[in-house]
């Protein structure tokens, strides 16, 4: 069986080093959720101001797409780049082509920047669904039944266009993929998790495991869920995001049937500490375990919602109290 590097099986928690990304100052991936335009500068300059160590690379575009440029600014700021969100639609085999050629395009941008910067550990793809563009799954995120889900010939298509994302990769950058579950999309639900895991090579593919995401996905606010998840999957979770859900939204949006994108305008995801996640028990999973990898908190700041900056620092201050 394939163990991730990151898991030590040392009781330590020095080895955690905490990081922000993007969609913290409203950077997102989807078009349903526009935030406003804060140039990377001033968010890297803002990410490291308030206690983080590392970023995620955000769209393609918004920062310097050159290794030399890139590592020039992450530099200036002793800031690590970790990783980079590429969504695929996996579903589709004619999408997978070129899903192949923008990760490997992406991955060669994090090589170069790793490469530069001396990296001990390597950034990692993150692959993910097209999330956001089903209209059944978006209309239902937080709540999808079993009938919502990919057939037995799907997942086969699915968990083969994820690989090929992983090998070509590898092959040509030396960089792992990771698979990012996410509301939205057609790996939402645990039970989802869990086919794309079993359908796919454990040396290849591991999986970011988003607190958030799974806390929401998993369509009820039961804190147990998120450790069960954990352990259910800890041999593939090779890398974390740390991210809130509000229960009292989360079960609105449930109630009045918001869609994906209404539920992140209301807030689902909130700051640390405000949700429904345990983060003292999960900090608990990651010490018995060792890990020492890097966390990346994530909060998708929108307009309206107060200054990114502030929530940034709230929830480092968050972790902080909580001994990272």
């Amino acid at each position: 069986m394939f163990v991730a590097p990151c898991f030590s099986g040392k009781a330590s928690m020095a080895a955690i080093r905490i990081a922000n990304a993007p969609c913290s100052w409203g950077s997102l991936e989807f078009e349903g959720l526009e935030g406003e335009a804060i140039q990377y500068e001033q968010m890297l300059d803002e990410l490291k101001e308030t206690g983080y160590e590392g970023t995620e690379l955000g769209d393609w575009g918004y920062m310097p797409t050159t290794a030399d440029a890139l590592h020039g600014q992450l530099a200036a700021r002793q800031v690590r780049m970790l990783g980079a969100f590429v969504p695929v639609a996996l579903k589709d085999a004619e999408a997978h082509e070129a899903g192949v050629q923008e990760s490997v395009k992406i991955a060669r941008l994090l090589a170069g920047v790793a490469k530069q910067g001396g990296y001990e550990g390597e950034p990692f793809l993150v692959l993910a669904d097209d999330n956001g563009t089903d209209e059944t799954r978006t209309r239902n995120a937080g709540r999808t039944a079993e009938g919502m889900s990919l057939n037995d010939d799907q997942w086969e298509v699915f968990a083969r266009g994820a690989e090929a994302v992983a090998r070509a990769v590898k092959s040509e950058t030396g960089l792992r993929t990771v698979f990012h579950h996410h509301c939205g999309g057609y790996v939402e639900r645990p039970d989802e998790v869990e086919r794309l895991l079993a359908l796919t090579d454990s040396g290849l593919l591991g999986l970011v495991f988003d607190t958030g995401h799974f806390a929401y996905g998993a369509g009820k606010n039961d804190p147990s869920i998120l450790l069960e998840g954990l352990d259910r999957f800890a041999d593939r979770i090779w890398y974390m995001h740390f991210k809130d859900c509000h229960a009292e939204i989360a079960d609105r949006a449930r109630r009045e049937d918001w869609d994906y994108f209404e539920a992140v305008r209301q807030g689902v995801f909130c700051e640390l500490g405000k949700g429904c996640v345990d983060f003292p028990a999960v900090l608990d999973w990651l010490k018995q375990r060792g890990y020492d990898g890097w966390v990346v908190v994530e909060q998708d700041v929108l307009p309206g919602m107060g200054s990114p900056k502030e929530s940034a620092g709230r929830n480092r201050e968050y972790l902080r109290a909580k001994g990272v």
